[in-house]
């Protein structure tokens, strides 16, 4: 059965991958970087929204990644004085006033035919980044150390892709998997947290936690010995994701925390802004325009589903298939819970490793509460998987989703619970070409 489990747990790595610390961390934003982090959206209001809705930009994320030449008061200024015009004359304006990215970019790639695994070791140098000192103004959030993009149009560190990202890394990038670590504990003592990506238009949101399963990376053979070194910044990040845990009730969710029936808490992903993102301002908008549900509560769905990575899938909509039915809010998912169990188990063994034994048993409590609680709500016994439970209706959703591994990838499922999981994935979510996230197929 543990060949069962691990099995599972490469099946799940996979499919994801195609998708100094310093003591005493501050959980809240300082003043300061606060000022100077806001989105474009924020510091351009009307404007960027006039632009955003405007057509000139095929990808929406050009738009929120343009880097202002000038203090945005005057170049907002000089917009108001140009007033309405012809998106020729907005195209010359926004030329004259902003550092805009073309649509495409012709990137460096490795040398073609060679063999899979020397691809990849010629494609970390070109995908590793050194942030010089960044414009006034730009939407980018300083990191200190080098570290990896995906590549094209995503030229940002991604939190969770950049745990899969390290798997891939070979004895010559161990340096740059430390860099990588330090830079996502220095956005957590910066931040409070860890954004969905080093812009200021991702901080109000996160994704998968998964900043322990990197820490744990930089020593293998002593996982705790790193959680130790790191124990600041990952009880920050659980005191980001539990934050108004004491506020919560059943049906009265807090922030990211839900109440369950029994009092138990667990966790849903969210978002604390309810308007369209900067990345995707015009396609968010369209999707408003499809339904008559508030658009506060609609964005904030959206931005949710963009927290978990999953962005966007079946799995959040109420119809299955038209983004306007998100519901990502409302669910209680079985990979975010699995997560922030492991980092409670990690955040244990790193008290353990400092001979804090009172810690030690707190944050064990909470992996045993929140351990109990995924087999009592989100264990599926109808369907032999651990499913996305619904906070309004009380109950699992039946969906088949490779969702399902992430308890068996931290050690959560029971033998048997693992056993009926492997079953089902071998006969619905195994494909041609590897493991599907749904059954459905509807063209996100």
């Amino acid at each position: 059965m543990k060949q069962v489990r691990a099995g599972l747990c490469l099946v799940l790595l996979m499919a994801s991958l195609s998708c100094s610390s310093q003591p005493g961390v501050s959980t809240g934003t300082s003043a300061t970087a606060q000022a100077s982090a806001q989105p474009p959206s924020v510091l351009f209001g009307d404007f960027f929204e006039t632009v955003a809705l405007s057509n000139l930009f095929p990808d929406s994320k050009q738009w929120a990644d343009a880097i202002p030449k000038r203090p945005p008061g005057e170049i907002l200024e000089r917009a108001e004085a140009l007033g309405t015009t012809s998106p020729g004359a907005l195209r010359t304006f926004l030329e004259e006033h902003f550092i805009l990215r073309p649509a495409t970019t012709a990137a460096p790639q490795p040398t073609a035919g060679l063999p899979l695994d020397e691809h990849i070791e010629q494609l970390w140098p070109l995908l590793t980044r050194r942030m010089a000192d960044l414009p006034p103004w730009s939407s980018h959030l300083p990191l200190p150390h080098p570290y990896v993009v995906p590549g094209g149009r995503f030229q940002e560190i991604y939190y969770w892709d950049s745990y899969f990202t390290m798997l891939g890394f070979g004895p010559e990038q161990q340096e740059l998997k430390r860099s990588m670590v330090k830079n996502f504990a220095h956005l957590v003592r910066t931040w409070g947290h860890i954004p969905n990506g080093n812009r200021t238009y991702y901080l109000s949101r996160s994704q998968p936690p998964f900043f322990y399963r990197m820490v744990g990376l930089l020593a293998p053979d002593s996982p705790a010995r790193a959680y130790a070194e790191y124990l600041p910044e990952l009880k920050a990040e659980h005191e980001f994701w539990m934050q108004d845990s004491e506020s919560a009730r059943p049906g009265a969710p807090a922030r990211r925390v839900v109440s369950m029936p029994d009092g138990s808490l667990l966790n849903r992903y969210w978002d604390a802004r309810d308007v369209p993102r900067d990345e995707s301002y015009r396609e968010d908008v369209h999707a408003a325009n499809q339904t008559d549900r508030d658009e506060g509560v609609l964005y904030k769905d959206i931005r949710a589903a963009a927290e978990s990575g999953w962005d966007f899938s079946s799995r959040w909509l109420a119809d299955g298939e038209s983004l306007h039915t998100m519901q990502t809010t409302s669910i209680v998912p079985p990979d975010l819970n699995s997560l922030l169990y492991g980092l409670e188990r990690a955040i244990a063994q790193g008290c353990e490793r400092t001979n804090d034994a009172d810690c030690a048993r707190s944050y064990e409590a909470r992996a045993g509460a929140r351990r109990a609680a995924v087999h009592k709500y989100l264990w599926n016994d109808e369907t032999g998987l651990f499913d996305d439970y619904h906070l309004k209706e009380q109950q699992t959703l039946k969906h088949v989703t490779a969702a399902a591994f992430y308890p068996l990838f931290v050690g959560l499922a029971t033998e048997e619970q693992a056993a009926r999981v492997a079953d089902v994935a071998r006969d619905r979510l195994v494909r041609d070409g590897g493991v599907v996230a749904t059954t459905l197929n509807t063209g996100e």
